[in-house]
């Protein structure tokens, strides 16, 4: 299947990011390369953009994409957490901005041999890095009862996470469960009729848990925007596009501790932390407009926040 994505709050974050257009910029998250080329539009010649991604499928697809811009470009088959190595690598010590848009993209949900979707059939595998050890596959069949309910209420925030972890368990003693189908039966079975009748799919929920647990989605993301945040210049813009709360939740704690001088517990008569802030927030998070949301719906829980550094 050809790489297709598209990306969501493009003009919105390309925007907010872009400075000096002979800098150096990370597209943390390259995907299909939409907002990196988006960025080049605004760069000069002598400007660079890295692209990171885990997936092999989409570091080929942006570098297609990006051939012919105008701007240097460097593509790096890696997982954003190891964004201050790969500068590093290549020498680089500040950076005049970085972007991240979160989550999963078109062409995965899309491909039903990536296992992403609960609507489409496929293997249980969910690995946005195609060469990782655990898959979907290892999180279904070998987790115990309360690792799965641990996980589906977590990342999931599903109000049935105790029965879809029992049902889960109780399916597989018969057999392994090998495709997206079954699990997709098997999650309809545990949510009651009455649940099913209003709202999202009943296995989007657990589809999404399930995701984020193979791919360790959210534990990388605090450090990893405090790594962005440091390697920044001073005036350099930091963006972040999410698309559910969780996400959200550890993206708006993080730039709030970035942008916060003293993070003493309160009541301390005197600051021990030394902490001191090194962004400014811009703003409230910007959500895509009607627009957007008529041409993709997949945009409607996207939300973008900016920090700039001081």
């Amino acid at each position: 299947m050809e790489f297709h994505h598209v990306s969501v709050l493009q003009a919105e974050i390309v925007h907010a990011v872009a400075g000096d257009p002979t800098g150096i910029y990370v597209d943390c998250t390259l995907g299909g390369g939409g907002h990196s080329r988006a960025l080049a539009e605004l760069l000069a010649p002598t400007g660079t953009i890295i692209g990171l991604d885990r997936d092999k499928n989409a570091v080929a697809a942006a570098s297609e994409r990006m051939k012919d811009a105008a701007c240097r470009f460097i593509p790096v088959q890696r997982n954003f957490k190891d964004m201050g190595a790969v500068l590093d690598e290549l020498d680089i010590e500040r950076i005049d901005g970085v972007m991240f848009d979160l989550g999963v993209s078109s062409y995965q949900l899309d491909t039903p041999e990536r296992g992403f979707s609960y609507q489409h059939d496929g293997p249980l595998d969910m690995r946005m890095d195609t060469e990782a050890k655990r898959s979907a596959y290892d999180v279904v069949n070998t987790y115990d009862e309360a690792g799965l309910y641990r996980v589906i209420r977590d990342y999931g925030e599903e109000r049935w996470a105790r029965r879809i972890a029992r049902f889960i368990v109780a399916a597989r003693r018969e057999k392994p469960l090998e495709r997206t189908g079954e699990l997709v039966r098997i999650i309809k079975q545990a949510v009651p009729a009455a649940a099913r009748k209003d709202g999202p799919h009943p296995a989007k929920r657990t589809f999404q848990a399930i995701r984020i647990e193979v791919n360790e989605e959210l534990s990388i993301l605090r450090n990893a925007f405090e790594t962005a945040a440091g390697r920044l210049k001073r005036g350099g813009h930091m963006g972040i596009i999410t698309f559910h709360s969780l996400e959200d939740r550890i993206a708006k704690q993080t730039l709030k501790r970035l942008a916060t001088d003293c993070i003493c517990p309160p009541g301390i008569p005197v600051c021990t932390c030394n902490h001191q802030a090194v962004l400014k927030i811009e703003g409230k998070g910007i959500v895509p407009s009607a627009a957007e949301l008529a041409a993709n719906p997949r945009a409607r829980s996207a939300k973008l926040r900016v920090g700039t550094r001081i």
